[in-house]
């Protein structure tokens, strides 16, 4: 069904069509026995696919990345996908309408995806808000938080702490990105005093409450093996929950789409990615001696994608550009090859 609509959609800008799919998401969810259908058609389950992750129970492995719903306004009706858990955000302490537009753009001869949003969303007490009335159901919701364009990288850390105070009781793990190549200078974040000084600064805050929420680091796939060995320092010194690898890239390596579409600036995601991405979560997991989880993302277009990055040492993967390319069957699909 979907590569008939599929067509369709891509002859709309990626951005209007998004909000089209999602507003009719938000509509059909409303419908008497549509949800329920929709359940019927893509949920798949089976108690092989549960995992237990840094302390939390997860019916199954496959995610949504972060990105897809930033102000966490389709959780309930994403559900129906059958994903195992969603990531929201990011989020940015006060809101901000990200990048001028166009901001993103299709690359159908290499099946990816430019974006340079820019942390566009509502500011994270419109978050907080909507977190409190969505219906779970078992499903896991982590919290990816960032800090606002105007706010210096010397004082980043009080936008993450904002952000982390405002979600902490609503969901159920927290992701802090430092590697989105749309927030000027953000990247320079992930170097090592930077970072670890986010990092500590978090987990103190995280002490302080009667439970601690899981804080996770995202990461570029850009890094050199230097730069992921400091990585792997800075997780096991500060002791946060594990790491999600990767972010989008700025190489534009190896594309066959025009040179117009690969001078677009922003973030590179899809299926060039899907290579470097399992060679950084092998490089992690094998330099760590698996001693923390791994999300693993960029590029799972198939069950063999999802598949070879578990293989690789990730404890659960993330779709974003996939489930766009592929359909809401893409969930399914690999879950059904997993099992």
């Amino acid at each position: 069904m979907y590569k008939l609509v599929k067509p369709l959609f891509f002859q709309f800008d990626p951005e209007q069509i998004h909000y089209t799919v999602t507003d009719s998401l938000k509509i059909a969810q409303k419908v008497w026995g549509l949800p329920r259908l929709l359940k019927s058609l893509f949920v798949f389950e089976d108690k092989k696919l549960e995992r237990n992750v840094f302390g939390l129970n997860f019916k199954n492995p496959v995610g949504l990345a972060a990105g897809f719903d930033k102000n966490g306004e389709f959780i309930e009706e994403l559900a129906n996908f059958g994903f195992g858990f969603i990531e929201v955000g990011t989020v940015t302490p006060l809101p901000q309408p990200g990048n001028d537009k166009p901001r993103m753009f299709r690359l159908p001869a290499d099946e990816a995806l430019i974006n340079r949003m820019g942390f566009n969303n509502k500011g994270v007490e419109v978050l907080a808000r909507k977190l409190q009335s969505v219906k779970r159901d078992g499903l896991i919701i982590g919290g990816n938080i960032g800090k606002n364009k105007n706010t210096p990288n010397e004082d980043a850390v009080s936008d993450y702490i904002k952000c982390f105070d405002a979600l902490f009781d609503v969901v159920d793990y927290f992701v802090v990105n430092v590697s989105s190549p749309n927030t000027p200078g953000l990247r320079a974040l992930q170097e090592k005093e930077p970072l670890k000084h986010i990092l500590n600064t978090l987990q103190q805050r995280n002490k302080k409450n009667d439970i601690s929420r899981p804080i996770l680091l995202k990461i570029a796939p850009d890094l050199t093996d230097d730069q992921l060995d400091d990585i792997v320092e800075i997780v096991q010194e500060t002791k946060i929950a594990g790491v999600i690898a990767s972010n989008t890239t700025i190489s534009r390596d190896n594309l066959q789409s025009s040179e117009k579409l690969k001078g677009e600036a922003g973030g590179l995601s899809g299926k060039p990615l899907t290579k470097r991405s399992t060679e950084v979560i092998r490089y992690l997991s094998e330099k760590s001696n698996k001693s923390f989880p791994i999300i693993g993302v960029g590029g799972i277009h198939s069950g063999k994608d999802a598949k070879e990055k578990l293989e690789a040492g990730a404890s659960l993967v993330q779709i974003y550009t996939g489930f766009i390319y592929e359909g809401p069957g893409l969930v399914k699909q690999i879950l059904k090859e997993l099992v």
